[in-house]
């Protein structure tokens, strides 16, 4: 009859006395040399003991000599499961890592499924394949909370047990097992779970001390792993942040550049496959012609996410750094929002709420739209993603930096979250040289052009305003001392020259008028409209600005003090004979007016194309509409002078309505605008014909606020545009005087850029300048007469001097004329 396992174990637990004698009894040598392999006279051990002890020292040699050799530490502790397993007698035992991500900390396995059988290649888990628990759930949840080891018997009597992995993932019933943390001194590094006694209904305190005993060397090798990727990380942190700040300081012109550089550096310490900088618009505030569409209802308004600062989630650059494969970088100007980094909304995200983003299985994330196939040819995919702000010294968020992959499968910890981060971080606040450098530019070129205004543009002096008000002469005094009745005595005569060079027709011609009669044709409009009864606008500050402005318009063929009178004349005779005025307030009037007559001041007589070409000052401090900022920001600083501010008297509220409204009227003159407005000007036409009742139509407008600017803007480029409309003569002279001064831009071109000039302002072409107006009339002048004199049928004498001077142009076109005749 044979005897059972069962009943060996119960005889020697009933036995202990004989089990230890057996334990200690003496082996033959023969018979352990025999199955050592090892001579004779090298076999020392003489008991069972002694030989257990042997092959305990072996297993730990051989681990030992592994972690020496840096055989990766998942294999090390596979063998210490093994050998865990074989001892205690489990089922099957995993290794869980602890790590944290986007703040929350998290348990993953990384080992699994190890039993006596297992091979270390099935039972390491892939980065897809991972088993993920927050540490608020399941026993090893708790294990890595609480930092005590547990012996569970009886699964299902403890709360803390998750069935989830047994039923959902594997397919296996857990009845009982022991777990135990890893610790670094007081840090959690992972758990260790063996599962189900394969010999007995739970584990047994000898089993724990046996686990804690194996733990000793297993946890060593996971705590020397830990310090040397905590070592490496701090390494490239170290090297990241170094050679970021040298790619920094040597780039202090432009942010793009500067991260371009910096990024490109240091992307071999940043241990993954791809990262893409989209660059953020760090505009706060739209112009006012971007918004006209919106308050028209002829576009949507903005919906979409807003930065913390209330900025408008715009990209304005996008740089792709591919580091797999073969490297490659992508910078895309203004991309398009189906492109495969921000198609996802996650770099949205990440900017309108200024948050750290890390997400380890992008394919079944939910909230962001993660493409699941390659993203090209080469069969690249997302695996996981790290996306995170980058803020400047203002908390402003100027960009965000998504990374992609890390390059060992793994998902992004927190200890990569704090290395990009860092990185971020630091970008963010280098953007504070190329801020102070653009401002300290910004301040030499606004210091350039103003030591040239000041050498150009010198305002009324005390002798010369006596040329046109002598109060010397008539009280003895300066203009300054005298009040506004003496000087009411010198101005008053001056509204007769509104009748006497007929002001208030559209033909009017400045030729038969002298510089200084103009002056006080400019002082007679004002007094004309009541603005200087009514606003007390000191009649020798008004006198003193308007001679000061003669003086600002440089002496050009064209642009001149005379073309600037003649803008303002036209929008004068618009606003009365035209009956345009019935739409706005006055001080609406009075800053349409100033504007008019500012709006050309200190003209170069070249266009923003050559300021540009030619690296002027001007073009480096405005950007766009160079001249119209230009004529803007210098009327705005004569008005600062207390001596020509002839907003003096106005309440704060009016001068904000007249600086906007000289905003919008002087930025307007740019043509370049011109098309973005002729659009939303037609509908407000056509919506006028719909209107049988003229008085709820002007009410309908004195309220619209938007339409008003719209209208005024329009105004404006007619009034400029007016010298088209005039009788044959006086048109062609001033189409000459336009020539003449492009003729010379050309020749700047020639001389100064080395280029040769476009048709229109190459003198060489002087014989295309009948087709050259016919083109301009034809493609912008028609269009803003012709819908003006549907608009208010009184402006249409200028629509009429128009098509009768393209029809003088057109003649000379098809007459064959080889020469300019008019020049």
């Amino acid at each position: 009859m044979g005897v059972s396992k069962e009943d060996v174990e119960k005889f020697l637990e009933s036995n202990p006395s004989f089990a230890t004698k057996y334990f200690a009894k003496d082996i033959d040598k023969a018979a352990l040399s025999k199955a050592s392999g090892l001579p004779g006279d090298k076999v020392d051990f003489t008991n069972f003991k002694d030989l257990c002890q042997v092959e305990e020292m072996a297993f730990v040699d051989e681990l030992i000599l592994d972690m020496q050799e840096e055989v990766n530490m998942e294999m090390v502790v596979f063998k210490v499961l093994k050998r865990i397993l074989a001892l205690i007698h489990g089922d099957r035992c995993s290794l869980w890592i602890h790590r944290v991500r986007n703040g929350i900390p998290e348990i993953a396995t990384r080992l699994f499924n190890v039993s006596a059988e297992a091979k270390f290649e099935y039972s390491l888990v892939e980065p897809d394949s991972e088993i993920v628990y927050p540490l608020d759930m399941g026993i090893v949840g708790n294990v890595a909370t609480t930092k005590k080891a547990v012996n569970v018997k009886d699964v299902t009597t403890d709360t803390n047990f998750s069935s989830w992995v047994d039923e959902e993932q594997q397919d296996y019933v857990t009845k009982n097992l022991l777990a135990s943390p890893v610790m670094n001194g007081g840090d959690i590094v992972g758990v260790i779970m063996i599962l189900n006694k394969t010999t007995g209904d739970c584990f047994t305190s000898d089993d724990e001390s046996l686990l804690q005993k194996y733990l000793k060397v297993g946890s060593l090798n996971i705590r020397i792993h830990e310090l040397s990727y905590l070592h490496n990380v701090e390494t490239r942190k170290g090297m990241l942040l170094l050679l970021s700040a040298n790619k920094v300081f040597e780039e202090l012109t432009d942010i793009e550049r500067q991260f371009h550089k910096a990024l490109y550096t240091v992307r071999t310490y940043l241990n993954c496959d791809r990262y893409s900088v989209a660059l953020l618009d760090m505009t706060k505030e739209k112009e006012f012609f971007d918004i006209w569409p919106v308050l028209m209802g002829e576009a949507p308004p903005y919906a979409g996410p807003l930065t913390p600062d209330g900025r408008e989630i715009k990209f304005h650059k996008l740089i792709d750094y591919i580091l797999h494969g073969k490297e490659d970088i992508k910078v895309i100007p203004t991309p398009p929002d189906d492109h495969w980094c921000l198609v996802t909304r996650l770099p949205h995200y990440v900017a309108e709420h200024g948050v750290i983003c890390n997400i380890m299985n992008p394919a079944e994330e939910e909230m962001f739209k993660f493409q699941k196939g390659p993203l090209d040819e080469s069969g690249w995919t997302i695996k996981n993603v790290l996306s995170l702000p980058i803020v400047n010294t203002k908390d402003d968020i100027v960009g965000v930096a998504t990374f992609y992959n890390r390059k060992d499968g793994r998902p992004f910890d927190s200890q990569d979250e704090d290395l990009m981060e860092a990185m971020a971080m630091f970008l963010g606040w280098s953007v504070q040289c190329p801020d102070t450098y653009d401002a300290m530019n910004k301040l030499d070129h606004r210091k350039g052009i103003y030591e040239d205004m000041v050498m150009y543009h010198v305002k009324c002096r005390h002798d010369e305003i006596q040329e046109v008000l002598p109060t010397r002469e008539m009280y003895e005094e300066e203009t300054f001392n005298c009040d506004e009745d003496e000087l009411s005595a010198i101005t008053k005569p001056w509204k007769k020259l509104v009748e006497q060079y007929d002001l208030y027709s559209f033909h009017f011609s400045d030729v038969p008028v002298a510089d200084l009669e103009l002056v006080k044709s400019s002082v007679a409009i004002y007094l004309e409209l009541g603005l200087v009864k009514k606003y007390t606008i000191p009649q020798e500050v008004l006198t003193r600005f308007m001679f000061s402005l003669m003086k600002g318009y440089r002496k050009l063929p064209y642009h001149n003090w005379r073309h600037g009178f003649n803008v303002a004349q036209t929008m004068f005779a618009m606003l009365t004979t035209g009956n345009l005025k019935r739409y706005f307030t006055d001080v609406e009037v009075l800053a349409m007016i100033t504007a008019a007559f500012c709006h050309d001041l200190d003209h170069r007589g070249l266009s923003d194309l050559y300021n540009v070409k030619s690296d002027n000052p001007l073009a480096k401090l405005h950007g766009t509409s160079v001249q119209e900022r230009h004529h803007l920001e210098f009327s705005k600083f004569l008005l600062n002078d207390e001596m020509l501010n002839i907003y003096i008297n106005l309440s704060k509220r009016q001068i904000e309505t007249v600086m906007n409204v000289m905003d919008i009227c002087i930025i307007s003159t740019d043509l370049v605008l011109h098309f973005k407005k002729r659009g939303t000007f037609k509908r407000i036409v056509d919506q006028a014909m719909t209107y049988d009742d003229e008085k709820k139509w002007v009410e309908y407008m004195s309220l619209e606020t938007t339409r008003k600017e719209v209208v005024t803007a329009m105004m404006m480029n007619a009034s400029d545009l007016s010298a088209l409309t005039k009788p044959w003569e006086l048109s062609q002279q001033k189409a000459a005087a336009l020539a003449m001064e492009m003729w010379e831009m050309g020749d700047l071109e020639k001389t100064v850029l080395k280029k040769a000039p476009i048709e229109m302002i190459d003198r060489n072409c002087m014989a295309q300048l009948p087709k050259i107006q016919c083109g301009f009339i034809d493609f912008v002048a028609t269009f803003v007469f012709t819908e003006f004199a549907r608009f208010h049928p009184l402006t249409k004498p200028m629509l009429d001097g128009l098509m009768k001077n393209r029809q003088e142009w057109n003649s000379r076109i098809t007459s064959g004329s080889k020469s300019c005749t008019i020049c």
